[in-house]
């Protein structure tokens, strides 16, 4: 199951930098996620300081 970014994005990047297949691209107001590419690892929850990516 791919993962999503919430609204609690604060826009910080460090989920993108992350990403091993490079899903996760800046938006209009935060990171979105290429549900398609999406391989469901988990990194970018690991990483994120605000806990906004989840599982879709």
């Amino acid at each position: 199951m791919a993962y999503k970014i919430t609204d609690k994005c604060i826009s910080c990047g460090a989920c993108a930098a992350e990403c091993p297949v490079g899903c996760i691209s800046q938006g209009e107001t935060q990171y979105t996620i290429d549900e398609a590419t999406c391989i469901s690892c988990g990194t970018c929850g690991g990483v994120c300081p605000v806990e906004a990516p989840v599982e879709a």
